[in-house]
């Protein structure tokens, strides 16, 4: 393929899936990582870390329920109150030396973190969490997780959010979490509604 056909093809694959590898554009393109890392070089497109950063800086609310360093994975999207995305690389400390398969607790906690970060409230807490693995993780993997805020009762106590995560196309998690949010206990104007009337 020649390299001008090459490199238009890159940008639009890198354009539709922003979160691309250099190792995914070397095999569907079948050229070296080098010819990729060139190519990109060329046509100013940063590697997948920066790419993440500069969509995370461009496309999201400010997380209010927790640091932002103690979120498990890159926001790269977030509308508080409704749903969020966050991509966490499986690297060499995230699993099992063995089988190069990522360790549970890993893809759990990127689950649960953007499930708490999606809450637009300064304290919110996993109150409980149904979790299912559909498959394992292995080294090198991308975990795309996306986040959907389905409702907020209990006097906006609690809020139900689902967690699906993904690897390119295919579902590897899913989590319906409870998380319980500061919000319920502030007073309404007037007085709690629920007080005492002795």
């Amino acid at each position: 393929m020649p390299k001008r056909q090459r490199q238009q093809q890159l940008s639009r694959l890198i354009e539709e899936n922003p979160f691309m590898t250099d190792r995914e554009l070397n095999r569907l393109l079948k050229v070296s990582i080098q010819t990729i890392r060139l190519d990109r070089l060329e046509l100013g497109i940063p590697e997948l870390r920066e790419r993440v950063k500069l969509m995370a800086e461009r496309s999201y609310d400010s997380v209010r329920s927790l640091p932002l360093h103690e979120v498990i994975g890159d926001i790269i999207d977030l509308q508080l109150d409704k749903s969020g995305i966050s991509i966490f690389e499986i690297r060499e400390e995230h699993v099992f030396s063995r089988t190069g398969i990522a360790r549970g607790h890993h893809v759990f906690a990127q689950a649960n973190s953007l499930a708490v970060a999606v809450i637009n409230d300064e304290i919110a807490l996993t109150a409980s969490a149904d979790i299912r693995f559909v498959r394992s993780v292995g080294l090198g993997e991308k975990c795309i997780a996306k986040a959907y805020v389905n409702s907020i009762s209990g006097g906006r106590s609690k809020a139900k959010v689902d967690v699906f995560t993904y690897v390119g196309e295919e579902m590897v998690f899913q989590g319906h979490f409870v998380i319980y949010r500061s919000a319920g206990d502030e007073k309404l104007e007037g007085g709690d509604e629920h007080a005492d009337r002795n």
